[in-house]
C-alpha cells in the first residue's frame, strides 16, 4: 500500500479498508489525510455478512477501481463477481504457478530457477484470473525465503503501480474470453518485467 500511495497514480484515493483494526496501513492513511475505515472480520457471523459490509464501505466511498494489497482473505464468489473487471490483486508468484501462501517456499520446493510476482484481475477462484503484468526474478544458490522474497518484492514494488497506471490511463482492455490486452506505449513496454541478473 505503501508503494502504491508513493506512485503519485493518476487517481484518487477514495479509501483505505482493512479488515484488521490495528493494520499499521490504516494509521499510514490517515496520516496523509486519506479516509480510513476498518471494518473488522471477527465481528461477522459469516463471509457473506463481511463482505456485504466491505462492499457496502466500497460503495459509499465512490471507488471506481478496487485494488487488494496485503489483503489476506478469500472473498465470496458474490462480492468478486460484483467488482468483475474492477477488483485487481498482487500475487507473489507467477501465475498460475504456487497459488495460496508461502509461495517463494513452494518455489525453492519445486526448484524452479525464475520466481516472480503477478497482477491479475480477481476471479472467484483462488489466486487466479486474468493477468494484466507479470515480473520475473532468478532463483540464485543459497537463496533461502527471506532473501527470495526481497527479490520479488522490490518487482512487486515496481509492477503493481505501473499496473494501476495503466488503469487509470484506460490502457487495459479485458476482453469477454479473459484475455488482457494492454494499449500503447505499455503494450510496446511489454507486459513481463524481468530484471538483468547483478
Amino acid at each position: 500500500m505503501e508503494a502504491l500511495l508513493q506512485a503519485a497514480l493518476p487517481a484518487e484515493v477514495c479509501a483505505v479498508i482493512s479488515n484488521d483494526p490495528s493494520a499499521k496501513g490504516l494509521a499510514s492513511a490517515a496520516a496523509r489525510g486519506l479516509p480510513v475505515q476498518a471494518i473488522d472480520h471477527k465481528a461477522h457471523a459469516s463471509r457473506e455478512s463481511f463482505d456485504a459490509a466491505l462492499a457496502a464501505a466500497i460503495n459509499a466511498s465512490g471507488a471506481e477501481l478496487v485494488v487488494l494489497a496485503g489483503f489476506m482473505r478469500v472473498l465470496s464468489a458474490g462480492f468478486v463477481e460484483r467488482y468483475r473487471g474492477r477488483l485487481v490483486n498482487i500475487h507473489p508468484s507467477l501465475l498460475p504457478s504456487f497459488k495460496g501462501l508461502h509461495t517463494h517456499r513452494q518455489a525453492l520446493a519445486a526448484g524452479v530457477r525464475i520466481h516472480g510476482c503477478t497482477v491479475h484481475f480477481v476471479t472467484p477462484e483462488l489466486d487466479h484470473g486474468p493477468i494484466i503484468i507479470q515480473a520475473a526474478v532468478p532463483v540464485l544458490p543459497g537463496d533461502d525465503e527471506a532473501s527470495l522474497a526481497a527479490r520479488v518484492l522490490v518487482e512487486e514494488h515496481r509492477i503493481y503501480p505501473l499496473a494501476l497506471r495503466w488503469l487509470c490511463e484506460d490502457r487495459v482492455r479485458l476482453h469477454a474470453d479473459g484475455r488482457v490486452e494492454i494499449a500503447g506505449a505499455a503494450a510496446a513496454a511489454g507486459a513481463l518485467h524481468s530484471p538483468a541478473l547483478q
